[in-house]
């Protein structure tokens, strides 16, 4: 639990009320994530004007996919069930559990499990990289500008993610998540000492 004081939703004013509106508006509820980072609003809303930089020109499908895997890799849970409710509006249930339990074998193509690895890699060995993990990016037809937007998805989830672990902030289930999607999205996260 975090030691932090968020403004509870009945106090919220200015910027800070706006963040949770639309949190309430595209979400049904607002997450104590947001709570936690919109005590420096204008940081979020940088934050997320950055995002969407970032994941518009990916398009859902892709933007998702690397955030999931970046989640992972960093043992995000809060990301992973945030992004796994997101991602139900892309994806089957049955096919998310399977992306969420081994991207590699989920019935994605070369490609996307080849940008999932590369996010991986951004998030665990950013210092290992070379040109060879962009070329394989480009071989499978990934334009230079979405090699790019993969990295920043990659990268920014980083921030995010490990912002949110730092502070403590309490994990949330969305609600009406099923649990067989929430123990794959969670799996051997739950273990995790930050993971919680």
């Amino acid at each position: 639990m975090s030691i932090l004081r968020m403004t509870p939703e009945s106090e919220a004013t200015g910027l800070v009320a706006e963040i949770y509106e639309d949190d309430r508006r595209s979400l049904g509820y607002v997450p104590s994530y947001t709570k936690a980072l919109s005590l420096n609003p204008e940081a979020y809303l940088a934050c997320q004007a950055l995002l969407k930089a970032i994941s518009k020109p990916l398009g859902p499908r892709l933007y998702e996919l690397v955030t999931l895997a970046a989640s992972q890799a960093i043992g995000s849970t809060h990301c992973r069930l945030a992004h796994g409710e997101k991602s139900l509006g892309i994806f089957k249930e049955e096919q998310l559990q399977a992306i969420a339990r081994d991207f590699h074998d989920a019935g994605l193509s070369e490609a996307e499990v080849a940008m999932m690895d590369y996010a991986t890699r951004v998030c665990t060995d950013a210092a290992a990289m070379t040109d060879r993990d962009s070329q394989r990016l480009r071989d499978l037809g990934f334009s230079d500008r979405e090699i790019v937007d993969i990295t920043m998805a990659a990268a920014a989830r980083n921030f995010i993610s490990r912002s949110v672990l730092a502070m403590g902030v309490d994990l949330e289930v969305p609600p009406g998540m099923s649990d067989e999607l929430k123990d794959a999205l969670l799996g051997p996260m739950a273990l995790k000492p930050n993971g919680t």
